[in-house]
């Protein structure tokens, strides 16, 4: 699909093609044509013009995510593109853009917007190497460090210690970049560049580091906290956190696995537990959580109860819900604002069946986003299933993979998934009958693979054909055996498996040392 260039855009592209040129003639443009040649300087991977746009910047601010987005010179948005080359040149130029001293123009900066840049699976630039969140975390708080280094040592400008320059990104934080982070955060006072953290990642990093960091991103601004992989956060430390620090504008929040397990629950973790529930009340802006994974059976009213406005987003995978759970979701406040749920790893046909049907019920006019892993639907389940999405018109993303479906049930779901208008994505599972006769559900991972890829191929073909005989080409199906794609596991994955591999060794050796002293 091509999209329109408007004239402008068209000799913009021409004007940045010849990089030598353009960045001799910077001084004679227009203060506004500056973001127009920015994304015809992105969309080409013009790095050194890019970085030249950036280091003399005439206006007051520089929002990446609006630079990039639909603009009525050029429609398509290339905010999904982490290119590397070009976020490098974006931000080494806003680098030189303080030291630049002969810049023509006033220094009117005051706010850079990082914040809109969307890491994706599949990327469109030449250069195919990309910079993640994790990466862009890094290279600022080099660029920062390195910043305040050179303002020390060199006879700068006195004008150069007034620019004071706020700095949007949602920060990614683990071991390996921890220390430059916390120096980066700690010495945001003395810096032009002041790192201003809307949204925190924290995996890989021990409690206390967490702790320390957090404190130092100014929580009173955070819109976006996300605890994910390997931060031992239990709920007393939970509680903790909740005590000594506030959010008042925190909209989102993501828990690791295991912070709540009811089953070793004592009365004082019940008041605990409500306590927390409490201050997530004081959180009036908050409508987004993941808690997947915890331990939540017959307590999931005391948690979302206080809180004050109706979450839009809800994933509580693995979450060990009873009847009383549901019972409670789908008659709360919540139900009918959901536009995002996840309930996967839950016996939904045999546990709670008319509820889950009342929930969806309830949220199908909101509901965008529904997630049903490896919830034992079968067969028999399939008219159930579509008469409950039936009024969910405005469903986009439907992922319901490690269900024992059959070929033929598939298909006769795929035939109701093309009447939903605005579908977009469908995560399906691997056909039942492509597995060995006498499979178990759920798969173990060793299992996994293990199925009929011939027969597998021939069966996802024919469901893209139903959807293309229903001119539903706009409809992405696919079959992600080990989840959906990750952009921050993607990026930190070395990390992530080095970690576990010294977690695996150290339990281990604490197990051998406790058998040797029993022998």
């Amino acid at each position: 699909r091509t999209t329109m260039k408007s004239l402008r855009f068209i000799s913009a592209e021409a004007f940045v093609s010849n990089a030598e040129f353009a960045r001799k003639s910077l001084g004679a443009v227009a203060h506004d044509l500056f973001p127009l040649l920015f994304k015809a300087s992105y969309l080409l991977e013009q790095g050194e013009v890019i970085h030249d746009l950036v280091e003399n910047w005439p206006l007051f601010d520089f929002n990446v995510g609006k630079l990039l987005g639909a603009t009525r010179d050029y429609q398509e948005d290339l905010s999904h593109r982490t290119c590397s080359v070009c976020l490098e040149s974006c931000l080494t130029g806003l680098r030189d853009y303080v030291l630049n001293q002969s810049s023509p123009y006033m220094k009117k900066l005051k706010v850079v917007d990082l914040t809109g840049i969307k890491d994706v699976e599949v990327q469109f630039c030449k250069c195919k190497k990309t910079m993640g969140r994790w990466a862009r975390t890094q290279l600022l708080s080099k660029l920062c460090s390195e910043l305040l280094v050179y303002l020390q040592q060199a006879q700068c400008n006195p004008g150069t210690f007034e620019i004071s320059i706020n700095v949007l990104i949602d920060l990614f934080v683990t071991e390996r970049n921890y220390e430059l982070v916390m120096q980066a955060l700690l010495k945001k006072c003395s810096c032009p560049l002041k790192i201003c953290c809307v949204a925190f990642r924290s995996d890989n990093l021990t409690l206390q580091k967490f702790f320390y960091i957090i404190k130092l991103t100014h929580p009173s601004l955070l819109r976006k906290l996300e605890i994910v992989h390997n931060v031992h956060l239990e709920m007393e430390h939970l509680e903790l956190l909740f005590n000594s620090i506030h959010f008042p504008l925190l909209m989102s929040l993501t828990l690791p696995a295991r912070t709540f397990n009811v089953r070793r629950f004592t009365a004082t973790d019940e008041q605990m537990l409500t306590n927390i529930g409490e201050k997530m009340g004081e959180m009036t802006q908050l409508t987004e959580l993941s808690i997947s994974f915890s331990i939540l059976t017959g307590r999931i009213q005391k948690l979302l109860s206080p809180l004050k406005t109706p979450l839009k987003m809800l994933d509580v995978s693995n979450c060990s819900l009873n009847h009383a759970d549901m019972a409670y979701l789908a008659n709360s406040f919540h139900a009918n604002h959901l536009e995002a749920l996840d309930l996967s790893g839950h016996d939904i046909p045999e546990l709670y069946p008319s509820t889950f049907f009342k929930l969806l019920s309830h949220c199908s006019s909101v509901l965008r986003s529904l997630t049903l892993e490896d919830c034992n639907i079968q067969d028999t389940h399939v008219n159930m299933l579509i008469l409950s999405l039936s009024p969910c018109q405005k469903l986009e993303d439907f992922k319901f993979i490690g269900n024992p479906l059959s070929s033929q049930a598939l298909k006769h779901l795929f035939t109701f998934l093309c009447e939903l208008p605005m579908l977009k994505n469908v995560e399906f599972p691997v056909p039942r009958d492509c597995y060995p006769v006498g499979i178990t559900y759920p798969i173990d991972d060793a299992s996994l693979c293990r199925f009929d890829h011939q027969k597998y191929e021939r069966v996802a073909g024919e469901l893209n054909l139903i959807l293309l005989q229903a001119n539903r080409e706009d409809v992405k199906a696919s079959t992600p055996l080990f989840g959906s794609y990750d952009a921050a596991v993607q990026e930190t994955n070395n990390e992530l498996g080095a970690y576990l591999i010294k977690s695996f060794k150290e339990t281990l050796e604490k197990f051998t040392t406790s058998f040797n002293k029993m022998s």
